[in-house]
């Protein structure tokens, strides 16, 4: 959670100075009262956004690495995704489902959402986000194959440029089984869309 994230006063300072400039150049007073902490508010909010640069997503995995004979596909679905993009640093926003076939490792379901945000906490491109995730599983559990697959909007396509409101972007990666199986991948395509709950 935000409140207990440490924000880097030396940082802080420096940024709150460069979004007061950004602020004046676009055209606004940022002596105007609603935007005097405004400098400071997202220097802050860009440390906390950018959380990921200070994470290591290997050690999140093998904190809670377990030996299990389970050989069935595990998949978190739904996983929300918070990003920006590093081209106009702009967000974009979604679900990610990730599934993989343990090869007698499994890992706490939780770290695997923490694996997601560590990578997403940075400045993104869909199309790498989804590498990362997929070979962050792949190395550090070594299961028989891992599936991704990202479904997120894009603000920096729907905000300015094209300005399509309602296009999505659909990135996937696998590996092991869900590369070489046609079977195991449908299954997989099949879960993440059916409503089980």
């Amino acid at each position: 959670m935000e409140e207990n994230f440490k924000y880097n006063e030396e940082i802080t300072d420096r940024l709150k100075d460069i979004y007061k400039d950004v602020i004046k150049d676009l055209g606004e007073d940022p002596e105007r009262e609603g935007l005097l902490k405004t400098p400071e508010r997202v220097a802050k909010a860009m440390q906390f956004l950018t959380k990921g640069y200070k994470q290591n997503p290997d050690e999140i995995l093998k904190s809670a690495l377990f030996q299990e004979d389970y050989s069935e596909m595990v998949i978190v679905k739904d996983i929300e995704v918070y990003s920006q993009c590093e081209h106009h640093m702009l967000p974009f926003f979604g679900k990610a489902h990730v599934a993989y076939i343990p090869n007698g490792t499994i890992v706490g379901l939780s770290k695997i959402p923490r694996v997601v945000d560590a990578y997403a906490r940075r400045l993104q491109v869909q199309e790498r986000l989804t590498l990362e995730i997929r070979d962050c599983i792949q190395r550090t559990i070594n299961p028989k194959g891992v599936a991704v697959v990202l479904e997120c909007n894009h603000m920096c396509m729907q905000m300015r440029g094209v300005e399509k409101q309602n296009s999505s972007t659909t990135s996937s990666a696998f590996t092991g089984l869900f590369l070489r199986n046609d079977s195991t991948r449908k299954e997989f395509i099949d879960l993440i869309q059916a409503k089980l709950h």
